[in-house]
């Protein structure tokens, strides 16, 4: 409806309240009639506004496209993006062919022995030695001596493969403020011997 068939209603009702003003309930319940009106009258017009500032919109984008001062891609240009894309593809394809070249290559050394360090402590790391606190007693157990590429899990797993059935709870007890994550290198680990 238009807003000023929603003004006459109202008016027209504004009317009727003077004429029932004698029962106080139909005079409330036209009184919140009236207020509903109100607000419906708002949102009319705010709807109005946005409305008329989308078709403004919308006109501006339609003269955009009809004098081509948008900012559109030419074929040109999105067949150069192509290329672009194919490009990087390429490139893609020749670093993973390096990548599973060289991972084949540590692959072959590492089956050969040449290459890279198991985590499992030989004799020589594995010293065995005895750790006394000033107020404990003396725990036995092994100083190990963290190298490049060990988890402390690994590490763990070998002493259990050797028969010494410690724990990560063990390892983790007896080195306090230990953080199995960021093992440095050189880092002493004392691994506690099984009671």
């Amino acid at each position: 409806m238009k807003a000023w068939t929603w003004a006459v209603m109202l008016a027209g009702l504004c009317g009727a309240v003077s004429l029932r003003a004698q029962d106080p309930a139909v005079e409330d319940r036209l009184t919140r009639i009236e207020g509903q009106i109100r607000d419906l009258l708002a949102a009319q017009a705010e709807i109005q506004k946005r409305m008329a500032g989308l078709v403004r919109e919308l006109s501006e984008l339609r003269e955009e496209v009809r004098s081509g001062t948008g900012e559109w891609a030419t074929r040109a240009e999105v067949r150069r993006l192509g290329e672009a894309i194919q490009e990087v593809d390429r490139k893609r394809r020749e670093d993973y062919e390096k990548i599973a070249q060289e991972l084949q290559q540590l692959a072959k050394l590492l089956a050969s022995g040449g290459g890279g360090r198991s985590s499992r402590p030989s004799a020589e790391e594995r010293t065995e030695r005895r750790r006394s606190d000033s107020d404990t007693t003396a725990e036995l157990g092994y100083e190990y001596v963290v190298k490049p590429g060990d988890t402390l899990y690994a590490i763990i797993q070998a002493y259990r493969e050797e028969g010494i059935n410690v724990t990560l709870s063990d390892v983790l007890k007896a080195n306090p403020g230990l953080n199995p994550n960021r093992l440095q290198v050189g880092q002493k680990i004392f691994i506690p011997q099984p009671k």
